[in-house]
């Protein structure tokens, strides 16, 4: 049976599992593990990717991230091709270092995002690789260290983690650290690394009695969450699936979009595909990067191509169109291609 696409959308909380082929070490030292959280930080940092939790161990890593500026797919390919090469170089080997596809699964945040954070931060004590709570403070190898105030990492979001346990910092960290201590005592928990009904309901005897009472749950194994959750992804899901088909179905690829676009500003295609730094090229352009990327999920590299510019800017200016409302104006109407006034 193929396996089903991955589900994205901006603000989408992700639990993402990565493992070395055939489960091999995929940090051998410590510069490997220094130059996965290094490239790990510039992507996030460049693509807007808010960061709760990570963790990196010998043979596999957790992060636990929402989607940003840039699909999810868009992170993960730069992240992990990127580091494969590196460490093919470094080690003088050939071949694949990860297994073909990595583990996402898109998470219910209110009843996971904490429970998440703090089974992701424990990994390291659970696989033995620090022997203490004490010696997880100072590990460097997971976002623990950056929460309880030891290390400085700017591209991991500690203030939105923190919030959730107090009002300032230093009431917050202590709250954090209680709740990472309780879990101690939990060790592995296979509900918390993957999707599906049977985890996100609690297992086969809470399956068992929603069946004896009839009651229908929506589940997926790529969703971790709960049947209306499951639902209402799943359905933006299909609502985007159809809105790319259609926009195909009318020949609407991105030479058809940036078209649409230029026309809406009454301006000639050539400016938005040049490096004009008119004002009113730079806003077609910054709408044209974020419905090419939501609506025909065209990625940032293919943009930077088309447009001349660089990923970086791509990234920007997907940021720029989503809050440009004039985005979502164009988004309703560019399938029957009207014009609008701006």
């Amino acid at each position: 049976m193929p396996r089903k696409a991955r589900i994205d959308a901006p603000g989408a909380l992700h639990h993402i599992i990565v493992r070395g082929i055939e489960r091999k070490v995929i940090f051998r030292d410590l510069r490997d593990y220094q130059n996965f959280a290094e490239r790990l930080g510039n992507i996030l940092e460049e693509t807007g990717t808010p960061c709760f939790a990570w963790s990196l161990m010998k043979n596999h890593a957790h992060l636990l991230l929402r989607t940003g500026h840039a699909p999810l797919s868009t992170v993960m390919r730069r992240l992990l091709t990127g580091y494969a090469q590196q460490f093919n170089r470094r080690h003088r080997r050939h071949g694949h270092v990860f297994q073909n596809r990595y583990k996402s699964i898109l998470c219910e945040e209110d009843p996971y995002l904490l429970e998440l954070v703090r089974y992701i931060h424990l990994n390291p004590l659970r696989g033995s690789m620090v022997k203490d709570l004490k010696a997880l403070n100072t590990y460097p190898h997971t976002g623990h260290s950056a929460l309880m105030g030891k290390v400085k990492r700017d591209w991991q979001d500690t203030e939105y983690v923190l919030r959730q346990f107090g009002q300032t910092v230093r009431v917050a960290r202590r709250a954090y650290s209680d709740f990472i201590l309780k879990g101690i005592n939990h060790g592995r928990r296979p509900e918390l690394v993957g999707g599906g009904l049977i985890r996100s309901v609690g297992g086969w005897s809470a399956v068992k009695e929603f069946r004896s009472a009839n009651v229908r749950v929506i589940s997926d194994e790529r969703i971790l969450g709960s049947s209306d959750f499951a639902e209402s992804v799943l359905k933006q899901a299909n609502e985007k699936f159809e809105k790319k088909t259609l926009a195909k179905a009318k020949g609407l690829d991105l030479d058809g979009l940036i078209s649409v676009v230029a026309g809406n500003f009454e301006i000639v295609p050539e400016i938005i595909k040049s490096e004009s730094k008119q004002r009113t090229g730079s806003r077609a352009r910054a709408i044209i990067c974020y419905l090419a990327s939501v609506r025909l999920a065209i990625s940032g590299a293919q943009l930077a191509r088309k447009l001349q510019l660089t990923p970086s800017a791509v990234s920007k200016l997907i940021s720029r169109g989503r809050q440009d409302k004039l985005s979502s104006e164009i988004d309703s109407h560019v399938f029957n291609l009207k014009k609008l006034k701006k």
